[in-house]
């Protein structure tokens, strides 16, 4: 399957189709430098099927999770690129999940004003969502994606055999993002989880949940609009990720996906609702229940870097496969924290 993004005079493919990470190189040209971005919670082989079709492959294998998408990784990059003669025509290729995407297109979009970048998804989280649509950035201290840009890549290549190797929970955790889609933009992607074996239909969970994204950016490429619906159940999300994630040292907690499976709930108007989506995450494996400091999450998002003039916009879901966008000053944003 594939799917094209156009954005203006600009177009890329993403290239949904197992076993298509071994056929990179009739897809896109790696005759040149490139340097392949891959974490240590990531196979080696995938990177290594890279390296292999390229003409002149360097593989940099950064530590697993968050911790990674800092500005002491991204300047280590950054000077590895220097020092192997990388210039304007060469090319950073992502092999990993959502943080290894992040980081490596940040690098691609600022090593000398830009450079080409391909992604090659391997998580759940990454091939449904984070792999397309341009956002790139790494964290300063404890503020999520608050260095970024927006950098397109040239080619977006998801071969869902690389899931096979995905422990259960980082399968699951990825799919609480097609939820989410689902619940503001597809009522019967929903119904899929509800009546459906994901495994068997995980090629079209993926393919429809990058349809909605692609023709979300493709109306707003720089969220100056609706693409602030793809934010449904981030702004709590990023709160109670920041008190309870897995991240840094912290080595036991919820997972980034987990985190906006919950951060969702209370933005859904419709109990009905909500109680077919609790329903679907018992079904898939999610929480849908947590305990957390809310005072300590609350603070958190008030450091939200979508708040603007003291409001924030967040997602409201009426009902199923539609939305609505709310700004909310802290006091709205606590109250629904709070669930009053």
């Amino acid at each position: 399957m594939k799917l094209t993004m156009r954005l203006g005079e600009r177009s890329y493919d993403i290239i949904l189709k197992r076993g298509a990470l071994h056929n990179l190189g009739l897809l896109a040209n790696l005759n040149r430098r490139v340097l392949i971005v891959t974490d240590s919670g990531v196979p080696a082989e995938y990177a290594e099927i890279v390296r292999a079709q390229c003409r002149e492959g360097h593989i940099e294998t950064v530590p697993q999770g968050e911790g990674s998408k800092c500005l002491k990784v991204y300047e280590k990059l950054l000077c590895r690129m220097l020092e192997l003669g990388f210039d304007r025509g060469d090319l950073v290729v992502a092999v990993g999940g959502g943080v290894v995407g992040d980081l490596a297109g940040f690098v691609a979009a600022t090593y000398m004003r830009g450079v080409d970048f391909i992604n090659c998804p391997t998580t759940t989280l990454s091939q449904i969502d984070s792999s397309i649509g341009g956002k790139v950035a790494v964290d300063l201290g404890a503020a999520k994606n608050i260095v970024g840009a927006f950098w397109q890549p040239r080619l977006v290549v998801v071969d869902p055999d690389t899931l096979s190797t995905l422990p259960c929970r980082h399968f699951v955790n990825g799919l609480a993002e097609a939820v989410k889609m689902s619940l503001t933009s597809d009522a019967e992607l929903f119904e899929m989880f509800e009546k459906l074996d994901v495994d068997a239909e995980i090629e079209t969970i993926i393919y429809r949940s990058l349809l909605i994204k692609k023709q979300v950016v493709e109306k707003d490429e720089t969220e100056k609009g609706m693409r602030a619906i793809l934010n449904l159940g981030h702004t709590l999300g990023h709160g109670i990720e920041a008190v309870k994630g897995i991240t840094g040292r912290r080595t036991n907690g919820l997972y980034h996906g987990e985190c906006v499976a919950l951060g969702l709930l209370p933005m859904i108007e419709d109990r009905q609702l909500v109680k077919r989506v609790r329903a679907v995450y018992r079904k898939l494996g999610l929480p849908a229940r947590a305990a957390y400091n809310k005072e300590k999450v609350w603070a958190y998002m008030l450091h939200d870097k979508k708040f603007r003039d003291g409001r924030i916009t967040v997602v409201k879901v009426p009902g199923l496969g539609c939305w609505r966008l709310d700004k909310l000053d802290a006091d709205g944003l606590n109250a629904i924290l709070m669930g009053k």
